[in-house]
């Protein structure tokens, strides 16, 4: 049986819609047996997942209908991931996760793969531990800084929603980008990898640490990454004018912006990231504090996920 959690106000309020006229008569006319559960409001995604997998040690398969954000909610409430086998609907507005894993937008195409043609293979995941010890897992990326500022101001943005339903969603993060560009402060920043290495990173924008290749609607940040290889990927950008940033973001949907000095790459299984004034934080583009001080980690093989092809080296 597959247990489908759906966030029915995805792809600007038609995620209803598409399970409703897509996805559920779809399954009805296979005959497969399923479970729908409908998330109403932010936090109801992980309450779900915690109840899915807390009642069994049996193996799961477990598919999501919505975006990162709904896909970095159900991660927070699943109980021994490893035990299960994920598919995922992607109708955000973002959806990296899926353009990496070369899922079709297209809802019953992406129900066809989960079916009846993808391959669940091992994936890694994420983990952000706070100095309080709070934690959160992420599929797709985590950052400091600059991005996730823009994540922050995006949330709670009601011209993003509005933007979305016409299907100009990506100029309201350009938009919020530039502002956020140019009111950040100067932070100091270190970077901490798993073997004692340490980087300095003077004049800090962010510090994204990468699953797969993917953050932000489309920003190649790591175009190396594996998710199943067990390590970061992180793209630090530092010391560079606002004015020379605005040159080199661009040249990130092609994964170039690595010829630029001040943008770095660096890998590890586990690193932790101090700044010298509290930065918001993001999980799969989620929010929800600042802090100084994050570690973070790489949980190799963590989860299975089904994908149109073997997760190692797309």
């Amino acid at each position: 049986m597959y247990h489908i959690i759906i966030n029915p106000v995805s792809r600007s309020g038609r995620g209803l819609r598409i399970w409703s006229r897509q996805i559920e008569p779809a399954l009805r006319a296979r005959e497969i047996s399923y479970r729908p559960w409908f998330s109403e409001k932010a936090g109801d995604a992980v309450r779900i997942a915690e109840k899915i997998t807390s009642g069994t040690q049996e193996p799961l398969s477990l598919i999501i209908l919505g975006g990162d954000g709904t896909v970095n909610e159900v991660l927070q409430g699943l109980i021994a991931p490893s035990r299960i086998t994920l598919g995922y609907i992607p109708t955000g507005s973002s959806n990296d996760l899926a353009r990496d894993l070369k899922l079709p937008r297209n809802p019953s195409d992406a129900l066809d793969i989960i079916l009846d043609s993808g391959f669940a293979s091992p994936m890694d995941l994420g983990t952000v531990i706070y100095p309080d010890g709070e934690k959160r897992r992420f599929a797709v990326s985590c950052g400091i800084g600059f991005d996730a500022a823009v994540c922050e101001e995006a949330l709670h943005s009601g011209i993003k929603r509005i933007m979305n339903r016409l299907g100009l969603g990506k100029l309201t993060y350009l938009g919020i980008a530039l502002k956020q560009l140019f009111a950040a402060r100067a932070v100091s920043g270190k970077l901490i990898l798993g073997e004692g290495e340490t980087a300095d990173i003077g004049n800090m924008l962010f510090i994204a640490c990468m699953l797969h290749r993917f953050e932000g609607g489309g920003f190649m940040f790591a175009p190396d990454a594996d998710a199943g290889d067990g390590l970061l990927n992180m793209c630090a950008v530092g010391d560079l004018s606002k004015l020379l940033i605005l040159f080199a973001l661009p040249t990130a949907f092609r994964g170039k912006h690595y010829r630029f000095d001040g943008i770095s790459a660096y890998k590890a299984r586990k690193l932790t990231i101090e700044t010298t004034l509290p930065l918001w934080v993001h999980t799969d583009g989620e929010v929800t504090r600042k802090s100084s001080r994050i570690c973070v980690t790489c949980e190799k093989d963590a989860i299975r996920m089904i994908s149109m092809t073997s997760i190692k080296k797309f």
